[in-house]
């Protein structure tokens, strides 16, 4: 079963930043050093560009990749 664009984003984003918005993950980052703020804020940027570009299948593999490893552990 596969899902979409938006709830990849979203599960994508549970994984990565668990219970923190990502924006606040960039602005908690920030506090903490500049230069490593502005990097984690590029990051985020990435991040989104390339959900956008991902073609579906190969996001929907990604995500169920990245699920399958994580059960591993």
């Amino acid at each position: 079963m596969s899902v979409s664009k938006t709830e990849a984003k979203q599960l994508l984003e549970r994984m990565i930043f668990e219970t923190t918005a990502p924006k606040d993950w960039v602005d908690d980052v920030w506090a903490l050093s500049p230069l490593m703020g502005d990097s984690a804020a590029k990051l985020l940027e990435a991040f989104y560009v390339l959900i956008e570009c991902c073609p579906d299948e190969q996001l929907d593999n990604v995500l169920k990749g990245l699920y399958r490893d994580q059960m591993e552990f």
